[in-house]
Parts: structure tokens; sequence; C-alpha cells
């Protein structure tokens, strides 16, 4: 997702957003454990995401100060 629309959502999106993200990281990890894990290139891609998330939400907090 693009740092532009993650700045469109509500703080609320963000967290549940954030949420899955990590449920999704989990998962990935677990399959990582498992040797289970047929495409290793989505655990960059989450973590990528969920990093943007962060920034996201610290500038939205930074902006209501």
């Amino acid at each position: 997702m693009k740092p532009s629309e993650l700045r469109g959502k509500s703080v609320d999106e963000l967290m549940k957003e954030l949420e899955a993200l990590r449920r999704a990281q989990f998962g990935l990890r677990m399959q990582k454990a498992t040797q289970s894990l047929t495409k290793n290139s989505e655990v960059p891609r989450l973590k990528r995401e969920i990093a943007q998330i962060h920034t996201v939400l610290t500038e939205k907090k930074r902006s209501k100060s």
C-alpha cells in the first residue's frame, strides 16, 4: 500500500491494518520455522508495510500536538 493511501486513513483504520499485518507476519514466521514458506519475498514486504504504518501513525500524532 502506498504511503499516500495510508495518510488518508484514520488512526483506527491504521491500527486495524497494523494488527492484520502483524498476524500475517506471525503466520509467515511460523511457516519459515516449519520450512513450509514458499514466498520468501513476503517477509520483507510485510516488514516494510508495518514500518510505513508506524511512520504514518507517528506523523498523525505529531500533527495533533
